[in-house]
């Protein structure tokens, strides 16, 4: 079989559904099926937008908490915590027994701690002058 490699930043949409698909089949092969579902946290003001938010999702027994984003005008009023009280409850009620989170903002990390949160990986310079941090929670009802 003659193969090209191909480079693109602009990926066709059934591709990527292709690429993802194939992959969910042979870790569900691997490893068993993810039970992969999406998990959101919002907090809208009086009008209706948006002014919180997490964006993640559930599998193989953890959360992950993908994006995490707070108005400036809302930060330090603990609605991060709130959110991520939520999220995690909703994991626990979804079968979770951790979640994960990374970041490369030092006071986000302050914040994760602050909830339980404890660093187990670091990749320095990422980016440049920052290093991004990992972070793990034991959730527990």
């Amino acid at each position: 079989m003659k193969t090209t490699l191909e480079i693109t930043a602009e990926p066709l949409p059934r591709d990527l559904a292709f690429l993802g698909e194939s992959l969910t089949a042979f870790n569900d092969g691997d490893v068993g099926a993810s039970a992969r579902k999406a998990l959101a946290v919002f907090v809208r003001d009086d009008a209706g937008a948006i002014v919180a938010g997490i964006s993640g999702y559930t599998a193989w027994g953890w959360l992950y908490v993908q994006w995490l984003w707070v108005d400036e005008k809302l930060r330090g009023r603990r609605i991060a915590a709130e959110m991520l009280d939520a999220a995690e409850r909703e994991a626990l009620a979804r079968g979770c027994q951790a979640a994960w989170i990374d970041t490369f903002n030092p006071t986000a990390a302050k914040v994760y701690q602050r909830q339980g949160y404890q660093p187990f990986g670091t990749l320095p310079d990422f980016p440049v002058g920052r290093s991004r941090m990992f972070l793990q929670k034991k959730l527990s009802s």
